[in-house]
């Protein structure tokens, strides 16, 4: 099943649970609390969990640990009860889980981003937490959830947090990432261990904080054994990271595909990267040695929700075998630079508070070069609507037309929601559902609509990137995302959107932030690469495989949730734009999902060992 842990209390009817969980594993590392019952049980990388002890206390650090172990011993001496933990656990902020058991206390979190997840579900009558929900759904032979699968199946790339976040099974609970477990002996609470911060720094400032968050983000980067691996498209997000990590390891080896498309630059800034990371390996694969985009359609990808990422999922299991047969074991990307630094058009609304003529200049401008309609535009920054009603509007809208593409997202959610074609009737309902449900339960993920989304755009993606992590860890390499760090999220979300925000910059604040540590040349780059061919040839080479797979015989078209052959005509129909294929992506994910979610859960395995 793959890396994973289940967290257990410590109390007598966990450790039937954990032998249930430990005879299911090929490998099964357990440790234990100070009482000597079984704490954390699961399968996971050498390194990937750093234990501190002092006396009674156990702390653990699931991922990369941001401090050094002396440090983290000392933390954990400084913790003398419950009260203690919070302000001990501060400084270990970064992309990574962290479990504290005291006598008769067992806390665990993940972190703000959304990239390390807790789940919970009741086994036995004892609450236990996991990193995976289908760790937990194995271990109580939980079904999946039709409703959500709808969701999923209507929604697709379109669904945002927390929506997107919602767990397969029913019965698995996802705790929200700024929410921690704690076991109190036999009562179990959620609390809120972290809150966005309030955004009070300008350009200059905020490049500073974000600057000190990178580096912190990016030192102790070279793994203890093997190779450290970085993408470098040419891309200003991967590119600025290779030049952050060369300062620790200069000696990494960077990846880039070949471009198919004839007008993206990245191979020109690429180029000129390499020749700057003198002291670099540099592999680049060429277009012709990769696999088509949607090659092998139905190839499940390990993770615990359909992955979005299925026309690329043979791509990029090709390009971690290439990196781990060159030794790598820890590869950086550039994930979450696009949504960090690129504000979403909410951050108008704090500077039409503050700045009205500097909010009206930016929609003027934003008008003219990306085509808003003006009076739409207007209309939305007076009358941003409320949270609950967004979803409650993405209910009642679901099977309406698309509306016209030009209007900019102004209020708390994303873009609009709409069914494909394809989805029957009964699924769009159970998707219906369950939109009015999550309606019932959103709330705003900050006080300002621009950090809201910043936020809200964060938590909506990182959800693909933990099962992006999946594909690098079936060859043995930990991928990280450094922007993805809490420390550098925090750093952000401390700058006013709309001091970083506008049509005239690109990416000011990681602009401004890596000066004097990445070369001018790609600091300035103002052009983003573009991919859309190396899709179109894919599906077209594809296409009959793709068909196939969700033809009549699909597990989703026997639970009546898509229309085959409407499928089919739509497909092989002249394409306005790139909503089918990016529609397409999902519904590849949840079939291939559905193929194997009924495999045999991890009780009965552990009842036959």
């Amino acid at each position: 099943m793959g890396p994973g842990f289940v967290v257990l209390p410590d109390l007598p009817g966990a450790e039937e649970i954990a032998e249930r969980a430990a005879a299911a594993a090929t490998v099964a590392q357990v440790v234990p609390h100070a009482s000597g019952r079984p704490w954390l049980v699961g399968t996971w990388a050498p390194g990937a969990v750093t234990l501190a002890t002092a006396g009674p206390a156990r702390l653990a650090v699931i991922g990369r640990c941001p401090l050094p172990v002396r440090e983290l011993e000392a933390l954990a001496g400084c913790i003398q009860g419950p009260s203690d933990a919070g302000r001990t656990l501060a400084p270990l902020r970064g992309a990574c889980h962290l479990a504290l058991s005291l006598p008769g206390r067992v806390r665990v979190q993940g972190s703000a981003s959304g990239l390390r997840r807790v789940f919970r579900v009741q086994v036995a009558g004892v609450t236990v937490a996991a990193d995976r929900a289908d760790l937990l759904a194995a271990l109580t032979a939980a079904p999946p959830d039709e409703q959500v699968l709808a969701l999923r199946v209507a929604c697709g790339l379109q669904l945002p947090y927390p929506a997107n976040a919602m767990t397969m099974w029913s019965g698995i609970t996802a705790v929200a990432p700024e929410n921690a477990v704690e076991w109190d002996g036999e009562r179990v609470r959620e609390f809120t261990w972290w809150k966005a911060p309030e955004p009070v720094l300008g350009l200059s400032e905020g490049a500073e904080v974000v600057r000190e968050a990178l580096l912190a983000a990016t030192a102790g980067i070279r793994p203890e054994s093997g190779r450290l691996s970085a993408d470098l498209s040419g891309g200003m997000d991967s590119t600025s990271l290779c030049f952050l990590a060369a300062r620790e390891v200069p000696d990494l080896l960077t990846f880039r595909w070949g471009e198919a498309e004839s007008g993206n630059d990245d191979a020109q800034f690429a180029e000129f990267a390499r020749k700057e990371l003198a002291r670099a390996d540099h592999l680049v694969v060429p277009q012709d040695e990769l696999p088509d985009m949607f090659a092998a359609p139905g190839a499940p990808v390990p993770g615990d929700l359909p992955s979005p990422l299925t026309r690329a999922t043979a791509r990029i299991r090709h390009s971690a075998e290439l990196l781990a047969r060159h030794g790598s074991v820890r590869h950086l990307a550039g994930h979450g630079g696009d949504e960090l630094f690129c504000p979403m058009p909410g951050y108008l609304h704090g500077l039409l508070r503050r700045r009205p003529l500097t909010a009206l200049r930016h929609v003027r401008a934003h008008s003219a070069l990306r085509r808003w309609p003006l009076r739409p535009t207007l209309a939305g920054l007076a009358r941003p609507g409320s949270v609950t009603g967004w979803w409650t509007e993405q209910a009642e809208q679901l099977t309406d037309p698309r509306p016209p593409r030009r209007l900019p997202p102004l209020g708390w959610g994303l873009g609009p929601m709409r069914a494909p074609s394809w989805v029957t009737a009964d699924a769009a309902d159970l998707a219906r559902s369950a939109l009015r449900g999550v309606a019932e339960q959103a709330a705003p993920l900050a006080d300002d609509i621009g950090v809201h989304q910043t936020l809200l755009v964060v938590r909506s993606n990182t959800v693909t990137y933990r099962l992006l992590g999946g594909l690098y860890a079936e060859h043995g390499i930990e991928l990280e995302s450094p922007y993805l760090d809490d420390r550098v999220l925090d750093a952000v979300l401390r700058v006013r959107p709309y001091a970083h925000a506008g049509p005239w910059r690109f990416k000011p604040l990681l602009t401004e932030a890596v000066a004097g540590l990445v070369p001018d040349r790609v600091r300035n780059r103002s052009t983003k690469g573009e991919f859309g061919e190396d899709v179109r040839r894919g599906l077209r080479r594809n296409l009959p495989a793709v068909l196939e797979l969700l033809g009549p015989d699909s597990e989703l078209a026997s639970r009546g949730l898509i229309d085959p052959v409407e499928l089919r005509t739509r497909l092989t129909g002249p394409q306005a734009d790139n909503a089918a294929v990016q529609a397409l992506e999902n519904l590849l994910g949840c079939e291939s999902w559905l193929r194997v979610a009924d495999r045999p859960p991890l009780s009965a395995v552990a009842q036959e060992a």
